[in-house]
């Protein structure tokens, strides 16, 4: 018998269980649909991390988060088989990541170390170091350091400590650290908006305006159509990296107009 990871159609279960997730928002079992249909493949924890970023994303796009479907319980119950429980793990806590609810995030987590059967996935210690590194919370790093040790280049857990080192604004070194980590492979294809982004926040705690105004309109380019949400994001960042240059050439009047001491 042909290995349910390894069958031909495979890819077309996988195909149908995304558009049934982020297409059915209105039905509140999606979730436990999208489990079965995960379970049914025998996904993996990238593909389960895929699959359940991209459909809480839509889920809050659509007004109807997976935080009203789903409760802390759902996520901490012990009777269902690992592949679920791993699904709506993935599903609450990257809407907890979505809606920024560092504290919250991290306490589930702890919660689910205690009472899982089994060590916990990549992808969900990644979702535990953005909750430690949102609170800027130096212990973040250590733990974002083991998640990176064993990522590989899997894109959806480099964006969640991605998004962590940019919100921790009280790190370390974490405009340097975001700059290092948007340099991975799986990262810097100069295309993705998202890391385009975040990289000019960092440009811009660093002083760099001119370079961190050159990667927030190389994100506004490269943003698909009619994505007005995270649009808005990127306008808010250039007229921030507008005024701290504006300001920075006003107090220096002499130096170069890049942002950088001469």
């Amino acid at each position: 018998m042909t290995p349910p990871t390894n069958r031909p159609d495979r890819a077309a279960a996988l195909h149908t269980a995304r558009a049934r997730a982020t297409a059915t928002a209105g039905d509140p079992s999606w979730p436990l649909h999208l489990a079965e249909d995960l379970y049914g493949i025998r996904a993996d924890w990238k593909t389960s991390a895929e699959v359940c970023a991209d459909a809480a994303w839509a889920a809050r796009s659509a007004g109807r988060s997976v935080l009203g479907l789903l409760s802390p319980e759902d996520v901490l119950a012990t009777h269902r088989d690992p592949i679920t429980t791993r699904t709506l793990a993935h599903l609450y806590l990257s809407a907890l990541r979505f809606d920024f609810r560092c504290p919250t995030l991290q306490r589930l987590v702890e919660q689910l170390a205690e009472t899982s059967r089994q060590p916990l996935d990549c992808y969900t210690r990644a979702l535990y170091a953005f909750a430690l590194l949102g609170q800027s919370r130096p212990e973040g790093l250590t733990v974002m350091d083991e998640v990176l040790a064993t990522a590989e280049e899997h894109p959806k857990t480099l964006h969640v400590l991605l998004h962590g080192l940019w919100l921790g604004q009280d790190l370390d070194e974490g405009a340097e650290r975001l700059l290092a980590l948007s340099s991975r492979p799986a990262l810097a294809t100069g295309t993705d908006p998202i890391v385009l982004f975040r990289v000019a926040g960092a440009l811009r705690r660093l002083g760099r305006y001119d370079e961190g105004l050159s990667a927030i309109d190389r994100a506004i380019d490269c943003l698909p159509p009619g994505d007005i949400s995270v649009h808005a994001d990127l306008v808010r960042e250039r007229s921030l990296l507008c005024a701290a240059r504006d300001l920075y050439q006003h107090r220096s009047p002499t130096r170069a107009s890049s942002g950088v001491p001469s």
